[in-house]
Formats: structure tokens, C-alpha cells, sequence
């Protein structure tokens, strides 16, 4: 299959570039701060590669006519809530336009199937006695999510609308190797090396299900075989911890002390609790995450420890972005 990956440069993304078997792939990415093309170097002699920024319409439209892909599985977005709160529009222009103009050009391209990337965040914080099924309405609360659930309400309207196949795939917070570190998990990785102060929102009691980056890509492959256009899947593991039990099992990983621990002023609307119901998936599609999370922790803790000097890299660029969200007085102490 001739396959177009947006974000492929990116954590995700990359994961699924590097699992591509038998298929011709064409990677897209624009390469900011979050992507990298060291992520997908084992693989760069048997995909295609260009950098292209996906609200680029013009040099969207010469990828797909040079490539035809017949399948786009579209990753690309701004997807850190921290920099949505401090910047939002640049979050709608990726998020929403640039999947508008993929969407679009999909359509008059004659693409057999478009997988829709989303996340779990579109339904909000936890609000029933049970996990989130696929039909539950969306209630996003930070500029992020808002973005991520215009960019999927988008890709089923042009499946209803004009007929695109397209499939929704929200999953939950994956981790694993390569993660930039703005995310909560490489975060406490690379300041627990470095014996500094680990910041922790509010309480830490906030709670997130944890799915293996590489059990996700796997989902998304089987729902490219077996999912049908319309529909919506769930991509979860079932295990839920709070952010202050991950960072103690990392802090225990390392062999570091609790007392780097540092409760910073709480994220504003800051969403409790994640949880998917992912039957659906597990009946349709006969998928099931293979990795629990504390062997998933391990294997991801082990190859920053092999790959420090990647990370140690993306600490220089990220610092003034730490200093900014985390070491301004006012973050301090719960204030």
C-alpha cells in the first residue's frame, strides 16, 4: 500500500514509520521544534521523505499528486496543553486548517482511507461512573483538545458530507522511547538525571491511562486492515495512574530520592481524570495492548539511559520552555 504519514517525524508518528512493513511510505513533516528526523534514520532508505508544513496547501497538493497515496494516516499536530494555553492560535492553524486542507485534497485525490489521529482529551475529564465509549459526546477543556476535537468533528463531517473514508482513532497518553521531553514521563527522565527539582502539578492526584507508544502503532495498523470507514475507535490499555505514582516509579527506577519532588501551582483547567472504554476495538478489531505499564515504564526509562545524549540535546532546546511553565515563583508551592 501506498501509504502518506503526516507527523512522521514526530513520536508517534515515527513509532509508526519504523513498523512499516511491505508498504511504500512518503513521510510529511514540517520539522518543528518536536520533530526529528533522527527518529526514523534506521529507516530513511525505504520511505520518502519531505518537509512540508500541512497548512501549506500548495506544497501539499505537488506531495499528493507526485506520491497518490491511497492511504494518509495523519499525525501532525500541536500537542502539548502547556503551549495551547500560552499560544492557542497556533494550534488551530495546524490542528484545524491543516487538516482541513489534508481532508480536502484527500477528497479530490481519491484516497481510499484517511485515518484521523485524535486523542482521548476530546471527551474532557472523566464525568461518568465508567470509562468513555466512542459515542459519548466530547466536552475538550483546553485550546489543545478544542483543536483536536474541531480536527475530528472535521474529518467525520467530510465523511458524511462528501464521502471520505475516514476513520477516528482517539487514543490515550502514550510513552515510550523518543518522546520529546515536554511531556510528563521524559520530563521527569531528564531532570531526575540531572538532580533537579521535578515539578508536579497541583497535588499530583490527576490521573491518566498510560498505553505503550509501540501498542498503539500496532492498533492503528489492525484498524487499517479491519476498521471500517465512519466509525470510531478507542486506543487504550486500562491502566490508569496518577502522575504522582509515575513519577515516584520513575524516581525508584533511577535509584533518585522523592524529595526532587516540587509541587507547582496546578495547570489552568487542568482536566482530572482520563479513561477509555476500548471494547469496541478489542470485539471489531481483535486488538489488545501486549505491554503493562510497569515493563513499559522500564524498557522506556533504559533507552533514555542508552540514548542520553538525544535527550540531553533536546534538554538545551527545551530549558527556556521549563523555565518559563516551571520555575517562575508563582508556579510555586500551589500558589
Amino acid at each position: 500500500m501506498k501509504i502518506l504519514v503526516t507527523g512522521g517525524a514526530g513520536f508517534i508518528g515515527s513509532e509508526f514509520v519504523r513498523q512499516a512493513k511491505d508498504h511504500e511510505i512518503f513521510v510529511i513533516d514540517s520539522l518543528t521544534y518536536a520533530g526529528d528526523l533522527e527518529r526514523i534514520k534506521c529507516v530513511q532508505d525505504h520511505i520518502n521523505f519531505s518537509r512540508v508544513d500541512i497548512r501549506d496547501k500548495e506544497t501539499l497538493l505537488k506531495v499528493f499528486k507526485d506520491f497518490s497515496p491511497v492511504i494518509v494516516v495523519h499525525f501532525a499536530a500541536q500537542s502539548h496543553v502547556d503551549r495551547s494555553i500560552l499560544n492557542p492560535y497556533e494550534f488551530y492553524k495546524t490542528n484545524l486548517i491543516g487538516t482541513h486542507n489534508l481532508l480536502e485534497i484527500s477528497l479530490s485525490s481519491g484516497v481510499e482511507l484517511f485515518i484521523n489521529i485524535s486523542t482521548d482529551e476530546v471527551y474532557g475529564e472523566r464525568r461518568y461512573n465508567r470509562p468513555f465509549r466512542e459515542n459519548d459526546p466530547m466536552n475538550p477543556g483546553s485550546p489543545y483538545a478544542v483543536s483536536k476535537a474541531a480536527a475530528d468533528m472535521l474529518g467525520r463531517a467530510f465523511m458524511r458530507t462528501y464521502g471520505l473514508p475516514v476513520i477516528t482513532v482517539r487514543p490515550s497518553n502514550n510513552y515510550g522511547p523518543w518522546q520529546y521531553p515536554e511531556k510528563l514521563i521524559p520530563v521527569v527522565i531528564a531532570r531526575a538525571l540531572m538532580n533537579e527539582p521535578i515539578p508536579v502539578y497541583g497535588t499530583g492526584e490527576n490521573t491518566r491511562e498510560w498505553t505503550y507508544v509501540s501498542d498503539t502503532v500496532e492498533a492503528i495498523y489492525k484498524i487499517i486492515e479491519h476498521g471500517k470507514p465512519g466509525e470510531i475507535y478507542n486506543v487504550g490499555s486500562g491502566e490508569e495512574f496518577k502522575n504522582i505514582e509515575v513519577v515516584k516509579m520513575i524516581l525508584k527506577m533511577l535509584d533518585k530520592s522523592e524529595n526532587l519532588i516540587t509541587f507547582v501551582r496546578d495547570r489552568a483547567g487542568h482536566d482530572f481524570r482520563y479513561s477509555l472504554n476500548i471494547e469496541k476495538i478489542q470485539k471489531e478489531i481483535g486488538w489488545i495492548a501486549r505491554t503493562d505499564f510497569q515493563s513499559g515504564l522500564r524498557q522506556t526509562v533504559d533507552w533514555y539511559l542508552k540514548n542520553i545524549n538525544w535527550l540531553n540535546k533536546k534538554v538545551k532546546s527545551v530549558r527556556d520552555y521549563w523555565n518559563l511553565i516551571y520555575n517562575n515563583e508563582s508556579y510555586r508551592n500551589g500558589s
